[in-house]
C-alpha cells in the first residue's frame, strides 16, 4: 500500500513539474514574441527576412537544376552566384509599391551580373601583377559603394551590388569563359528576387537613408560627400592590398569587404558602425565556432539556424548594426563549415581581417576629407 502511494505522489510531483516546465515554456515564448513586436511593431522587417530567405533558396534551387549546370562550365556554382545576386538585391531593394520593388530588384541584379562580369574579364590580367592583382577589381567596386549614394537609396545599392558581384566571382575565381554562368545567373537571380516581393505585397516599408555630410571645403574646392565617402573605401582597400602583398593575408577580400560597409556618411557614423561591427563578429563569429560539429554531423540544422539568422539580420537593420553583424557573422562561419571549410585557422583568420577592414576603414574616414554629421 505504502509502495503505491510513493508511486502516486512520484507521479504527482512529475505532472506537477511537467506544468510548471509548460507555463514556463508558455511565459519565455509570450516574452520573445512581445520582444519581436517592440523590435518589429509592423512585422514588415519579419517578411523581408523571410524574403531574403526564399529569394536565396529558390535561385540556390534553380541553380542546381541539371539543365543549367550541364551548359555551364563545372568549376561554377550557377546557384551560389544567381543566390548571391538575389539575397543582396534583396536587402538593398527598398521600395512600397510591387512594381518599383520588382524594377530595382532587375536593375541590382543586373548590376551585380555586371560586377561580376568585371572581374571575370579584368581580373586575369591583374593577376600577372603577382600577389593582391585580382583585389584591385574589388578596389573600383569599394569607390562605387560609396560614391553611387549620392543618388539615394537606389544608387546606393547599384554601387553595394557592383561590389558584391566582384566579391562573388573573387571567391569563384571567375574567367571570361565564364561569362555564361553569368548570365544563367542574372536570370535566375531576378526571378528569385521578384517573385518573393510580389508574393508579400504592401506589407513592406521603404527604407531611409542617413542625410549626406555637407560638402567639406578644402582650399578653393568642395569635395561631394559621396566622392569622400568613395575615396575612404578605395584608400582602405588599397592599404588592404598592398599589406596583403607585402604578408599575405589569408582572407584579404574580407578585409575589403569591411573597409567598404563600415565607411558611412561621416566619420563620427564611421566610428560607430566599426564599433558595432566589432561587437557582432567578436560574439557571431564564436558562436558560430560552437556550432561546427553541428555543421558537421547536422546540417540541415545549421541551415535552419542560418535561416533564422537572416531573418534576425533583416529586423536588425538599420538600427542595431551590431546584432545584424552578429547575425551575419555567425551565418558566414556555419554556412562555410556546412559547405566543407571545417578549418577553425581560416575561419579565425576572417574574423580578424574583417576586423583589420574595419579599422583601416575608421583611419581613412579620420584622414582622407573627413566628413561632419549632419544635424537636423
Amino acid at each position: 500500500m505504502d509502495d503505491e502511494q510513493h508511486i502516486g505522489d512520484a507521479k504527482t510531483r512529475l505532472a506537477e513539474s511537467a506544468l510548471t516546465l509548460a507555463q514556463s515554456a508558455a511565459r519565455r515564448g509570450q516574452a520573445a514574441l512581445a520582444w519581436l513586436d517592440r523590435v518589429d511593431p509592423g512585422t514588415h522587417r519579419r517578411i523581408k527576412g523571410l524574403r531574403l530567405v526564399t529569394a536565396y533558396g529558390l535561385a540556390a534551387a534553380l541553380g542546381a537544376l541539371q539543365d543549367v549546370t550541364q551548359s555551364v562550365p563545372a568549376g561554377v556554382s550557377v546557384g551560389a552566384l544567381a543566390g548571391g545576386f538575389a539575397l543582396w538585391a534583396s536587402v538593398s531593394e527598398a521600395r512600397t509599391t510591387r512594381f518599383e520593388s520588382s524594377r530595382d530588384l532587375a536593375v541590382l541584379c543586373i548590376a551585380a551580373a555586371f560586377g561580376a562580369l568585371s572581374f571575370a574579364l579584368f581580373a586575369p590580367m591583374l593577376r600577372d601583377f603577382g600577389r593582391g592583382g585580382a583585389e584591385l577589381v574589388l578596389v573600383t567596386g569599394a569607390f562605387f559603394a560609396g560614391y553611387l549614394k549620392r543618388f539615394g537609396v537606389t544608387g546606393a545599392g547599384i554601387g553595394s551590388q557592383l561590389y558584391i558581384g566582384q566579391l562573388l566571382a573573387y571567391g569563384m575565381n571567375l574567367a571570361p569563359g565564364d561569362s555564361r554562368a553569368i548570365l544563367f545567373a542574372l536570370l535566375i537571380g531576378m526571378l528569385a528576387a521578384i517573385v518573393p516581393r510580389v508574393l508579400s505585397g504592401p506589407a513592406e516599408h521603404p527604407a531611409v537613408l542617413p542625410a549626406l555630410a555637407s560638402e567639406p571645403a578644402y582650399g578653393r574646392h568642395a569635395i561631394s560627400p559621396a566622392f569622400a565617402m568613395g575615396l575612404q573605401a578605395t584608400c582602405g582597400s588599397l592599404i588592404v592590398v598592398l599589406l596583403n602583398r607585402a604578408f599575405g593575408l589569408v582572407e584579404s577580400a574580407w578585409a575589403i569587404t569591411a573597409c567598404v560597409y563600415v565607411v558611412a556618411t561621416s566619420a563620427v557614423g564611421t566610428a560607430e558602425r566599426v564599433r558595432r561591427r566589432i561587437y557582432g563578429t567578436l560574439v557571431g563569429v564564436p558562436l558560430g565556432l560552437v556550432c561546427l560539429p553541428l555543421a558537421e554531423h547536422w546540417p540541415v540544422v545549421v541551415w535552419t539556424l542560418s535561416a533564422l539568422a537572416m531573418i534576425a539580420y533583416a529586423m536588425a537593420l538599420p538600427e542595431r548594426y551590431d546584432i545584424a553583424c552578429g547575425a551575419f557573422a555567425f551565418v558566414l562561419v556555419v554556412t562555410l563549415a556546412a559547405s566543407g571549410v571545417h578549418s577553425v585557422g581560416l575561419l579565425t583568420a576572417r574574423a580578424w581581417e574583417t576586423l583589420l577592414g574595419g579599422a583601416l576603414g575608421l583611419v581613412a574616414s579620420r584622414v582622407v576629407f573627413p566628413l561632419r554629421v549632419v544635424r537636423e
